[in-house]
């Protein structure tokens, strides 16, 4: 960190300031952002919003125009070297006559893992990586996953009353949590690629797991348009075929991919309808993440009951615990947070750190990480 000055450490921020404003819409693609600066002025600026589009540092340039020249580029992940949908960035950095590239971080993408700045280090263009690396990281976690293991970042949501609760006896569980709630809930799902359910929690609910603009707080609504809001992908877990194509997930026209073990007649399903076959075995979550990779899924959001959350819990599966909690108390007899295996002795619960906490209204999100243990000997 001693090789950058403070006023690198601002201009990086904005870079990254930027990247968040392509959080809702660039998947399967990180969300990357860019700023060009000349004789400590800032000449050009711009992020990527949308896999196809221009990258963030041609948006920048284009801005940049012939000031582009001179000029030092803070980007917030390491500039692209290979043709895919657009051309390398790397080479328009160099063909707009950048003199110096600071990357937040490298690309572990295989495609470019530090080819991008070997490209610039052969045409004499100076380099650094490595500026608010942990924020980056953070931005784009659920890409970085990807390329890493080959699946996606999993984040679990649950809403409880105080007591652990997530309905009463009876099912009846509308609403647990506040408008407020409900709202960063929309807010999440439309930063998901894919969003994951149970057949037993269709069946019971039939929700339509997708993201509802007039729901979102309206800074996101401002900045994105129904018309430029991505659905994500529906996901469900349907084994026995009992989601059928009456349900309101097939309301809307949003891609919905149907697990089972079996092939199914998808002749009364709407085209957005797909299926997903995985073989019948014990890792079968474990198959499911590492398809939902292959596919290009950086992110999946999980609103299920709590057998599924259970199991992805059991099986190590689960990236992030978000945690809604209301203040209410629901009693014994409610429906609890999510089904694990008997313990008889408090020494083999899972743990979990505190990532963050946040108020909303009398609600109170809660953000958790796994922790991991070392083996036991």
């Amino acid at each position: 960190m001693s090789e950058f000055s403070v006023q690198d450490v601002a201009f990086m921020q904005m870079a990254l300031d930027l990247a968040q404003q392509g959080q809702f819409t660039t998947t399967p693609n990180p969300s990357v952002g860019c700023v060009l600066v000349k004789a400590g002025r800032i000449v050009g600026k711009g992020f990527h919003f949308r896999a196809g589009e221009p990258h963030a540092e041609v948006m920048a340039l284009r801005e940049a125009g012939e000031n582009a020249r001179g000029a030092t580029a803070y980007v917030t992940l390491e500039p692209c070297s290979h043709f895919g949908r657009t051309p390398p960035c790397a080479k328009g950095l160099i063909e707009a006559g950048v003199v110096k590239v600071i990357s937040a971080m490298h690309d572990p993408n295989p495609q470019v893992a530090g080819k991008g700045l070997q490209m610039l280090a052969e045409n004499g263009i100076e380099s650094a990586v490595g500026l608010l690396a942990e924020k980056a990281e953070w931005l784009n976690r659920g890409f970085l996953k990807r390329m890493r293991t080959g699946k996606p970042f999993v984040q679990l949501k649950m809403a409880m009353s105080l007591d652990g609760r997530t309905a009463l006896a009876n099912g009846e569980s509308k609403w647990i949590t506040n408008a407020l709630s409900r709202a960063d809930v929309q807010v999440e799902r439309a930063k998901a690629s894919a969003i994951l359910s149970a057949s037993q929690t269709v069946i019971a609910d039939d929700p339509l797991l997708n993201v509802r603009w007039e729901q979102l707080p309206e800074p996101v609504q401002q900045a994105y348009s129904v018309e430029n809001l991505r659905q994500p992908v529906r996901v469900i877990l349907d084994s026995q075929h009992q989601v059928t194509s009456t349900k309101r997930l097939f309301k809307i026209d949003a891609p919905v991919w149907l697990v089972s073990k079996t092939a199914r007649d998808l002749a009364d399903y709407p085209v957005f309808c797909k299926q997903i076959l995985l073989a019948d075995t014990s890792h079968y979550l474990q198959d499911l993440m590492f398809e939902l990779g292959q596919r290009q899924i950086n992110t999946v959001w999980i609103e299920a009951g709590a057998t599924l959350a259970g199991a992805l819990i059991e099986q190590n599966l689960v990236d992030e615990l978000i945690i809604y909690t209301a203040p209410k108390l629901l009693g014994d007899e409610a429906r609890g947070l999510c089904k694990l295996p008997h313990l008889t002795q408090l020494a083999d619960a899972t743990l979990w750190k505190l990532h963050s906490i946040e108020r909303l209204g009398d609600d109170i999100k809660s953000i958790y990480h796994p922790i991991v243990m070392e083996p036991k000997c």
